[in-house]
């Protein structure tokens, strides 16, 4: 745990009541973020080291904490918090992931989605009372730039445009998928989920990673979640799960499913250009995971309202290949 942080670290524990709790490093995410899990007599909690230099403001999740919290819902109690340096003590909600569960036993996919399905309708109920981004159809669709300018460029693209690609997606966010603002948590997939079989009710569901939570689209949250670059869902999951949130939230088959599909191509896009970044800053296990990306953007592609993109992409952006594949990771450093 020794780095430049360790002493600021260090004195956040001592002032917290925690020094001579047993640290053991936490499996990261693709911030720069760091989590550790401290055990004090067997008293358990999770430490949040979030630098200030970062996007990701700690202040932000502990507002959306409490939100979720006021909610009924399972996100983190905050136990203690220093702002300033970057510092927060979570209640440690255990090692249940999503990802771990439905590996462990299969047949548990389906009542977990639905009950994480459940969650989302819920959430979408209610905004926050504090101000929170507002993204608009350019700026969702500009984020997804990078399927152009990084995975476009890496992998042997034709040249392209990157406006032309953000016209095209503009287009067809405002025409499809441009309605209502609800309440969304951003990255709601398989490894920031929880299972709390203790709890009732919607609190089994532990929530977890949602500090960049904002105003969106309905289907955003329920996209993130059905089409997860780290895990195949089952199509009976899928399936079982969007009309679980239609008949929960009430919103029309059709017109979701072409929100769904624009927002699905838009995050498909963004993940592939993202997951370019990281390879090449070091972290090149991202790059076993770009095949799956692919196929759910080309499965989003197919829907007759993205027409349009899917012409686009054909002529421009190159399919992640074994041999191409192969040939990415030999240009990206390898870190510890």
């Amino acid at each position: 745990m020794q780095n430049s942080r360790s002493p600021a670290l260090a004195h956040f524990l001592q002032t917290a009541g925690w020094s001579a709790a047993k640290v053991t490093p936490l499996a990261g995410d693709a911030s720069a973020r760091q989590y550790f899990r401290l055990n004090l007599d067997g008293k358990m909690s999770v430490v949040m080291d979030a630098p200030l230099d970062q996007p990701d403001d700690p202040a932000a999740f502990v507002a959306v904490a409490e939100f979720l919290q006021s909610r009924g819902l399972s996100a983190p109690t905050v136990l203690a918090q220093d702002l300033q340096r970057g510092f927060l003590l979570l209640e440690d909600l255990g090692d249940a992931l999503f990802v771990h569960e439905t590996a462990r036993d299969p047949k548990c996919e389906q009542p977990l989605y639905k009950s994480a399905t459940a969650v989302l309708a819920h959430v979408q109920k209610t905004t926050p009372g504090f101000k929170v981004e507002n993204f608009s159809a350019a700026q969702w669709a500009t984020s997804s730039e990078l399927l152009i300018s990084l995975y476009g460029a890496e992998f042997g693209s034709e040249a392209a445009v990157a406006s032309d690609f953000v016209a095209i997606l503009t287009d067809i966010l405002e025409k499809h998928a441009d309605s209502e603002r609800v309440f969304i948590l951003r990255d709601y997939h398989s490894e920031n989920l929880l299972w709390l079989p203790q709890r009732q009710g919607l609190k089994r569901v532990g929530l977890l990673d949602f500090q960049l939570g904002q105003l969106g689209q309905p289907a955003y949250d329920l996209v993130s979640l059905l089409q997860d670059a780290r895990r195949d869902v089952l199509p009976a999951t899928r399936d079982e799960s969007i009309t679980h949130f239609l008949n929960l939230s009430g919103h029309a088959h059709a017109d979701f499913m072409a929100s769904f599909a624009a927002f699905g191509a838009q995050r498909a896009a963004r993940i592939l250009g993202l997951f370019t970044r990281l390879a090449l800053m070091g972290k090149p296990r991202y790059i076993k995971l770009m095949p799956r990306v692919w196929r759910q953007l080309n499965e989003n592609l197919a829907h007759p309202a993205l027409l349009p993109l899917q012409n686009f992409c054909a002529k421009i952006v190159p399919v992640p290949t074994p041999e191409r594949l192969q040939c990415f990771e030999t240009k990206c450093p390898k870190t510890p």
